[in-house]
């Protein structure tokens, strides 16, 4: 009998594809660092900075322009390869933490944000390509559970480390101290995205897209500036959030904004996780010092835990692979975020009613919506990839994370709203914001249970 002798199993670590998953890792890894680190500092950089008018502003400017980038990248990607809008976008999101570090008042440190998020959503759509260029079909789902993981490391160390940074030579070394880690990305990910061909053919995407893009960034960022006010400026503020979903829709494919199912709901549900997830993230550090009168290092414990079980949860799903499948998988995740954060608002409102409650409440509150998010942030980009072609890898990929950031900025900017509208009415503005983060979530589900599986890799 003749024994026939298998090929060896392809994996991420495997000779043809080491240099690029490292090199994709140690993206992820310092990007996830920052966003760590600027979460467990960001109360008491608004102290020193006398800026708590502008701390929703602070979280919703990055991602608001990283659409601009998302945008402008996926572009540029499909026009002439992932090289050039990987070398740009690493410039830029370099001399948004050099700003951010010097900045002398808050309004200067939210226009580093802003330049550190055009960077930072260039980067990420960017590494989305790659890995639709590089990997087979069946290795994309570790990939993207590799990403998830590549927030372990920040996780564990990230917030305690900022913690000690600001506290001993200060807050301004967590943004300056990432430039080395920028610069170690940049050499490990740079030669992967240069042996990558041009396409073969180009897609010319109308310029109009990066044109719709800034006005959507820009209106939601008035949108928080206006709406915190009183009067007219109300008005302003309502003809912003018009203006947001004029500039969103050609940045979509068509349905997303009307849950439509397929890939539209796909998409939807992957900005409405982020709405909802980084709505209740943003001031969570915040309401543990305030509310449980924890340390910057204490409250950072949480972000910590999280980090931990959203990579785990999202090993969880990459290994269950075909056995769940990916609208399955939507749905289980988004309902356990709707859970996780349901319990938060529900723990900070009985907080200010006076119950004495132990902080390890919200923290498993909040960590129980990072096992959701794990479960189902991975599948969407995997299901994307499954409704994408070599023509239109870009733009789905960039429409993904426009639908991300844009989420998280709008979520950003109206609680910021909420939050200044409840402290001139005297409530305590806590239970609001998390209210608002419960009523996404609940939209979130509704999304999940439209992303049928025609939409993904059966």
């Amino acid at each position: 009998m003749t024994m026939t002798r298998s090929e060896p199993r392809e994996r991420l670590l495997s000779p043809a594809y080491a240099a690029t998953t490292i090199g994709l890792f140690s993206l992820i890894a310092f990007a996830a660092f920052e966003a760590m680190a600027v979460t467990t500092v960001m109360p008491t950089i608004a102290r020193d900075l006398d800026g708590f008018d502008y701390y929703a502003l602070a979280f919703a400017a990055p991602f608001a322009s990283g659409v601009v980038g998302m945008v402008a990248a996926g572009m540029w990607a499909d026009r002439t390869g992932p090289l050039r809008p990987l070398v740009v976008s690493l410039i830029g999101f370099s001399l948004g933490m050099v700003v951010c570090g010097i900045a002398p008042t808050m309004e200067v440190l939210v226009l580093g944000r802003v330049l550190q998020g055009l960077g930072a959503g260039s980067m990420v759509v960017v590494a989305y390509v790659l890995v639709g260029m590089v990997y087979p079909a069946r290795l994309q789902p570790a990939v993207f559970a590799a990403f998830a993981a590549a927030w372990v490391l920040p996780a564990l160390f990230g917030p305690g480390l900022a913690a000690y940074v600001a506290g001993t030579i200060g807050w301004r070394w967590v943004f300056l101290g990432i430039l080395a880690l920028v610069a170690l990305a940049a050499a490990l990910v740079t030669p992967t995205a240069r042996s990558q061909p041009a396409p073969a053919e180009p897609t010319d995407t109308p310029r109009s897209r990066l044109a719709w893009a800034v006005l959507a960034a820009v209106a939601v960022l008035s949108l928080e500036l206006l709406g915190s006010g009183t009067g007219v400026t109300l008005v302003a503020a309502a003809a912003a959030l018009v203006l947001v979903v004029v500039g969103l829709r050609p940045l979509l494919p068509s349905g997303v904004l009307v849950l439509r199912r397929g890939l539209p709901s796909v998409i939807a549900t992957r900005g409405l996780l982020s709405a909802a997830f980084f709505c209740a993230e943003a001031y969570i550090v915040y309401a543990l010092q305030e509310r449980w009168d924890l340390t910057p290092g204490q409250a950072g414990i949480a972000l910590t835990c999280v980090g931990v079980v959203w990579a785990a949860s999202s090993q969880v799903s990459s290994r269950l692979g075909e056995r769940v499948s990916h609208e399955t998988a939507l749905r289980v995740g988004t309902t356990i975020v709707l859970v996780g954060v349901a319990g938060i608002a529900l723990l900070v409102w009985l907080r200010s009613r006076g119950a004495d409650l132990p902080a390890v409440a919200p923290v498993a509150a909040y960590v129980l919506a990072s096992v959701g998010m794990g479960f189902a942030y991975p599948r969407t980009s995997v299901a994307m990839l499954a409704a994408t072609t070599d023509a239109d890898r870009g733009f789905n990929s960039s429409a993904l994370q426009v639908a991300d950031s844009l989420g998280a900025a709008l979520a950003l900017s109206v609680s910021g709203i909420a939050y200044a509208s409840a402290g001139r009415a005297d409530i305590d503005p806590f239970p609001v914001v998390y209210g608002l983060a419960v009523l996404i979530a609940v939209v979130g589900v509704l999304a999940a249970l439209r992303a049928t599986r025609s939409t993904s890799s059966a």
